[in-house]
């Protein structure tokens, strides 16, 4: 069934009128109003980015990328800019100041409050790609020894600051974490009852230098709201909402796709990614792979003899190592997948390996029972015999590189992605040309 998603209003053409991009400003959700103005040339959106109210401001600029915020920050009256982050969450603020200049970043820092401050430096010295640099400092806390009703009125207090009130946190007096409470659960009990009485116990926490995608995969598997944070000694330090799991999860999504194309990983989206950043993060393994394809000349040059005698080889030499690079690719994308969801882990390698083994040679002999005629048809029963031999070889070769190279660089605590798409098809082709040669020396010289 086709879903279908209505708004209110449309985004409006390039030549509509003032009254109608008036309108659209005044009645669109914010996402929809941030997705519009990143369409904008820069000035226009700081432009109509201006007309905004202080609160839809804060609202839109949240739903801006990272780059155009900054480039509107820089637009904008340092007065206007430090309004809007006060209003914005304490970890979106601090993503944002990462974005500009060390100059930039000292003067916005100076037009927040302490607590602003403060909250905001904290967070910016955990490492990337952390639980601690996704984290938000905004939660609502409880004592264990308040009463319930007590807790409703520290929580009204709390909300117009807090990430969320859905789930309240339960601390001693030393600041440990002790429990939980769901705003339900508050609702219901009795006016009189203790916070500590009716919280729940924390089963699910990290630690600040968890990974992202742990944290992501935590709250996915736990189907948490929220996931507390914590220090060595328990203390919490911070929570990570969905949303903000989700936004990780993206990027670690889109990070592992870039690595499958053999791109080194960049943050900025594709239309605002300049002609520079877009060839410097090609442009190495694009070089790095040219040597490796130097591997399939070499063995061109090396059964030059066999190719000159027997030209028919040639015509499926393309086919051929082609059918080598797809096998490999395809496990290969399987087996990163797998490894990245947790869905197998290094100790499944040698059972996967003859699975996947038994799986390829009967891949290779169908694809071999493909290709005989083929190769009865253009060069005779020769040519035939050596072209469904390595057809048979190659597949299964690729097959076990695509799927023993992510494995390989997991134990080396690398990135299996950097092991799909041109890397594995790169390998498997200059194998299959020295496989194919070989087959066809061996054979057409009896």
């Amino acid at each position: 069934m086709t879903e279908h998603i209505f708004k209110n209003t449309a985004q409006p053409s390039k030549d509509a009128s003032n009254e109608i991009i008036a309108l659209f400003i005044a009645a669109s959700h914010p996402v929809d109003l941030a997705d519009w103005l990143g369409q904008l040339l820069r000035s226009e959106a700081s432009n109509h980015f201006a007309t905004l109210s202080l609160r839809r401001r804060a609202e839109v600029f949240g739903h801006l990328s990272l780059g155009i915020q900054a480039d509107l920050a820089r637009a904008m009256p340092p007065d206007a800019f430090a309004q809007i982050l006060i209003e914005m969450d304490a970890d979106d603020r601090t993503d944002l100041l990462k974005h500009l200049t060390q100059e930039e970043r000292q003067q916005a820092l100076k037009s927040l409050p302490q607590k602003a401050r403060d909250d905001t430096n904290r967070l910016s010295a955990h490492r990337e790609g952390t639980a601690g640099a996704i984290m938000t400092s905004d939660f609502a806390v409880l004592s264990p020894t308040m009463k319930t009703m007590d807790a409703i009125v520290a929580l009204r207090c709390a909300a117009p600051d807090a990430e969320t009130i859905y789930r309240s946190y339960v601390l001693d007096a030393d600041g440990r974490l002790i429990g939980s409470v769901r705003l339900h659960q508050l609702i219901l009990a009795a006016d009189d009852a203790v916070i500590g009485g009716i919280m729940q116990p924390i089963s699910v926490m990290v630690m600040p230098e968890t990974g992202q995608e742990d944290v992501a995969k935590a709250i996915a598997r736990y189907d948490l709201l929220a996931l507390p944070v914590v220090d060595a000694a328990g203390r919490l330090v911070g929570i990570v909402t969905h949303d903000d799991a989700a936004d990780a999860l993206k990027a670690e999504t889109t990070e592992d796709f870039q690595k499958i194309s053999t791109v080194l990983p960049f943050t900025q989206s594709m239309r605002d990614a300049s002609f520079r950043m877009l060839y410097s993060k090609r442009i190495f393994w694009l070089s790095l792979l040219v040597f490796g394809n130097l591997f399939s000349g070499a063995g061109i040059a090396y059964y030059e003899e066999t190719i000159l005698t027997y030209v028919s080889l040639v015509f499926f030499l393309p086919l051929l190592i082609d059918s080598s690079g797809n096998a490999g690719a395809q496990s290969a994308t399987l087996m990163v997948r797998a490894l990245a969801t947790g869905d197998v882990v290094l100790q499944d390698w040698r059972d996967l390996i003859v699975r996947e083994l038994a799986v390829a040679a009967a891949l290779g002999g169908t694809m071999a029972l493909v290709v005989l005629p083929l190769g009865a048809l253009r060069g005779g029963t020769e040519i035939a015999l050596v072209v469904g031999l390595t057809m048979f070889v190659v597949v299964i070769v690729g097959s076990l590189v695509g799927m023993s190279l992510p494995f390989l660089l997991s134990r080396l605590r690398l990135d299996p992605a950097t092991a799909s798409g041109p890397l594995v098809t790169t390998i498997s082709d200059g194998v299959g040309v020295m496989v194919y040669f070989a087959i066809a020396t061996a054979v057409l010289t009896l």
